[in-house]
Formats: C-alpha cells, structure tokens, sequence
C-alpha cells in the first residue's frame, strides 16, 4: 500500500532580523524573487508534490502570510469590473481550490524543533514535509519535494535534503554522515547541528527539505534545548536515528540561501532572466550595463 504525503509544514515564525528594516512590519517570507514572494514558490513546490494541507507556523508578526494565501473578494471584483482577466486567474490560482491553508501560532521563539512540533495537532500520525521558504530550490524539471516524495514512497522512511557546501561553511547547517546506497540516496548514521569544519563529519548540509516520519515529534517532545538554547530539530532527527532509518537525499536541482542577501540578489537576478514577460529586456539591460550576460556571470 502506497504512503502519500499530504501535508506540508512551513517554519515561518522567524524575525527575519537579517533583512532589516525590509522586515521590521513585512514577514520575510513575503520578500518578492521577481513578482512571487518566497513562500508562494515554496507553496507551489509543495503543490507540485502533491501536498493538500499547507500548515504554516507563524508568530503574531506574520499575518501577511495569511492574507496571501486568503480570497480577496475585493481585488477579485475590481479585477472583474476593469476585464483584466489575466490578472484574476493569477490571484486566484496563488492557492488551488483543493489545497487546504492551516495556521498555528509558535508562540515562542524556541527554535526550528519546537516550530515544527507546533505542527503536531494538525500532521497528527501522517508523514509530513518540512519546508524553510529560505531556501529556494530551482529544481530541473522537477521540484526538490517531488523527487523526495517519489522517493519516500519507495523506502518509507524519514528523508533529508542535502547538499554539499564548502568545508568551511559547516557551522551553518546541520550536517550528515551518511553511507551512499545510489548516487543521490545515502543511508544517514550520523547527523550534528553547526559542528565546526574541523569536527564535521562531513560536508554534506541539510538544506531546508525533509520528509519526516510522525515518531519525530515523540523525540522533539524529549529533546532538551541544544545550540542557541533553542530546540533544535537536528537533535530530534539525531534521536530518531536510534530507532528508525533515516536517508538523505541529494536533489537535483540549484538552491539559493534567501536568508542571506547575497543568495537573495542571486536568486532574484536569476529568476528575472527565465522570466516569460521580462528575461529578453533584462538580460539586454545587463549587457549595457556589465557586458554579455555569460561573461559577467563567469567573472
């Protein structure tokens, strides 16, 4: 008997401290990549891959998000009224009719962990996804929680996303060792929250995509606080380890680190030059300006 994975839940209780002021009243969730703020991308890739139920943790900062996803009658009549058709289908298709929107308060800021386990009373005893809106995956072809729910489906266990980053960088994730089974899939042994580069046990980070078993949610439950005096959700995972396999997964796809403003401007410029109304102006405007588009990117 096939396992689907329904629901998806949204960490977006975070200050966003990173991207101020842009975020002092303005989730950063809401920060537009082109003409779609990050959780909508993060929605459609859960759309993309089935989910039916988006469960967003969010803090008393954060009703933009709720207002995004809700029915505007208003915008809806006056787009109406004026015929620009093209523009109601694009408000109304933000959220599918059959995708259902759940919001949970977090009403602590005690960490990753402790946002998911918030989710606890919606995901009840179903497999769920957790995606960080953050990190915005353009995956090839396919969406980075698609390739992992086909691949959940197979091996019916909890799943991480991964990637490799420079050494250096360990201290930014958390990190995995894990025993190659395909080229993509490996069987985790070992998983440790920001280690620094020398104590890492590898350079392969989990990068804002997980595929998660309920069982995770009795060892969050048990989890004391860790690095940041916050409940880490790493640690869980470490103690899940113990009794049930875990694998990760390296997608394919590129991911940009929207919670950095580097890897925003990166993930806007790029985006901006697939667009469909915008990517031919654009890249002209970036050649006047820097030079062909190949040897500015290469430089």
């Amino acid at each position: 008997m096939k396992i689907r994975v329904k629901k998806a839940v949204f960490p977006v209780a975070g200050m966003g401290t990173r991207f101020l002021p842009a975020t002092k009243a303005n989730p950063k969730e809401m920060l537009p990549i082109v003409d779609k703020p990050l959780i909508q991308y993060a929605a459609e890739e859960a759309i993309e891959a089935g989910i039916e139920e988006l469960v967003f943790v969010t803090s008393m900062s954060k009703r933009a998000i709720e207002d995004h996803f809700d029915k505007n009658y208003e915008l809806e009549c006056e787009l109406r009224a004026r015929g620009k058709n093209e523009l109601l289908e694009l408000v109304r298709s933000v959220k599918p009719e059959n995708v259902s929107c759940v919001y949970v308060r977090q009403p602590e800021a005690l960490g990753l962990g402790h946002a998911v386990l918030c989710a606890a009373p919606v995901v009840g005893d179903d497999p769920f996804a957790v995606i960080l809106a953050d990190d915005l995956i353009d995956g090839n072809g396919q969406g980075c929680l698609a390739q992992m729910v086909r691949e959940f489906e197979y091996n019916r266990c909890s799943l991480l996303g991964v990637e490799e980053v420079p050494r250096q960088e360990t201290d930014k994730y958390g990190v995995v060792k894990a025993d190659p089974i395909t080229e993509r899939l490996s069987r985790v042994s070992r998983i440790v929250e920001k280690p620094k580069p020398r104590e890492a046990p590898s350079n392969l980070a989990v990068v804002g995509r997980y595929i998660l078993t309920p069982r995770i949610f009795h060892h969050l439950r048990h989890t004391p606080r860790g690095a940041g005096g916050e409940i880490q959700l790493t640690d869980a995972i470490a103690s899940l380890l113990q009794e049930e396999q875990v694998m990760a997964y390296r997608f394919d796809g590129t991911r940009y680190d929207c919670g950095s403003k580097m890897g925003y401007l990166m993930a806007t410029v790029e985006y901006a030059l697939k667009h469909p109304e915008l990517a031919k102006d654009f890249e002209n405007y970036l050649e006047q300006r820097f030079g062909p588009v190949s040897q500015a990117a290469g430089s």
